[in-house]
């Protein structure tokens, strides 16, 4: 099974490998071109760059297409409004630390955990999936760790368009 991916993950995805194909794989073949054209390429640093940025390209699009081959296209529409699920922000109560945070919950391929947005797959992700506002969940951080979060506020995200695929 490869990734999970809403529909507009993989709109997303189909975006950016067409742009890679269509404006991008012709400027970087032509730079590649005209480098090689300026002679000696054992001293000629324009080529090797030009070189490298269009093999990352189409590295790039290789990796992309795979994504889109392998994955497992979840259905948004399966949750209730009032429900956490992907593309939702999560306004959290940490009972113990007796703080709060909120969330973004996304598919894995968008998961920023640096920014709080975390993927389905994450154990807060995990935990918090499909329960409601006044729900108490527990999160299983390990075998020898878990703690209790209180759901405060569920919204739509703001955000919920913006895909953050992570680069390699």
């Amino acid at each position: 099974m490869g990734q999970r991916l809403t529909k507009g993950d993989v709109k997303k995805i189909e975006e950016e490998i067409e742009h890679r194909k269509v404006d991008l794989r012709p400027q970087l073949t032509k730079a590649v071109a005209e480098a090689a054209a300026q002679g000696d390429r054992s001293e000629n640093f324009e080529y090797y760059a030009a070189k490298k940025e269009n093999n990352h390209n189409n590295s790039r699009i290789r990796y992309l297409e795979r994504v889109l081959r392998t994955a497992t296209i979840i259905d948004e529409d399966d949750t209730a409004e009032d429900e956490v699920s992907v593309d939702k922000d999560v306004r959290v109560y940490f009972v113990d630390d007796d703080e709060e945070d909120t969330y973004t919950i996304v598919t894995p391929i968008r998961a920023d955990v640096l920014h709080n947005i975390i993927s389905i797959e994450s154990p807060i992700g995990r935990a918090l999936l499909h329960h409601k506002v006044g729900d108490t969940v527990t999160v299983k951080a390990n075998d020898n760790t878990s703690y209790p979060l209180k759901i405060l506020e569920i919204k739509d995200s703001a955000s919920a368009g913006d895909l953050n695929i992570r680069k390699f």
